[in-house]
């Protein structure tokens, strides 16, 4: 397990009240690093870790937004900001599948309007307003940035053909950005696979996900820690990698 000193740096985390936002935050701040957790305002959850990760003696606040609204984007980020003193990170951890069950290719009628409006403002658009509102930071403070695609976005299933589209965008404009915020700001991406404990309310049929899960070369699924490790490091390390996305799915199914 990768570590380093990231006393006087700040993160901040969208979606970071449970899975692999979570652990991001829990590594983070183990790390040193003094952190922003948002997640949704009617989440609970937000200030029981937030309350939970300061008694354990975490420097961690709580900002609670909805990426999918502009107005929440640039106030919490700001406050962020002012709060800590500085904005070293991004985490665009935040995202939806937008439906309990996994949709057929072909069921048009489930990913109708609203379903698109929805999940391209949370998923595509909503790590864009964050990213846009932390600029201007993330450039003094010479940092860096990861968004959390999916493997779906390269062509391996998911919840709805939708969503895949929305973290496909999401990968190439981790490239785009790399171009927009350089040299000073790093930005990267991580495309998980199957995720153990992820909290997410779409339920995946078990025998797909174990059938999924044995043909991987680790036979297992991946841990919110897993993911979280790689996405440390990209933060943390990996000072001359930029504009990539990199595949943490326990070696491919096939």
């Amino acid at each position: 397990m990768i570590s380093a000193n990231l006393s006087g740096r700040v993160a901040f985390v969208t979606g970071g009240a449970s899975g692999i936002g979570l652990a991001t935050v829990e590594r983070l701040a183990a790390n040193g690093c003094s952190v922003a957790i948002n997640d949704l305002a009617g989440n609970p959850r937000l200030a029981q870790e937030v309350n939970r990760l300061k008694h354990a003696g975490r420097n961690v606040a709580g900002f609670p937004g909805d990426v999918s609204k502009p107005d929440d984007v640039t106030a919490m980020i700001e406050a962020a900001a002012a709060q800590f003193g500085r904005l070293d990170f991004l985490v665009n951890n935040a995202g939806t599948p937008g439906t309990a069950k996994p949709i057929p290719v072909d069921d048009f009628a489930r990913m109708d309007e609203a379903f698109w409006a929805k999940l391209v403002s949370i998923n595509q658009v909503g790590p864009y307003r964050c990213l846009k509102a932390a600029a201007p930071h993330l450039k003094k403070a010479r940092g860096a940035v990861v968004n959390v695609a999916s493997t779906a976005g390269l062509g391996y299933g998911g919840s709805s053909s939708v969503y895949a589209a929305t973290k496909a965008a999401l990968i190439l404009l981790t490239t785009e950005w790399s171009y927009a915020l350089g040299p000073e700001v790093r930005v990267n991406a991580i495309a998980p696979n199957v995720v153990d404990g992820s909290g997410w309310d779409c339920k995946f049929d078990p025998a797909d996900l174990a059938a999924t899960v044995a043909r991987l070369p680790l036979k297992r699924a991946g841990k919110p820690e897993d993911y979280a490790e790689v996405i440390f490091y990209l933060l943390a390390g990996a000072g001359y990698v930029t504009g990539q996305c990199i595949v943490v799915n326990g070696g491919g199914a096939r």
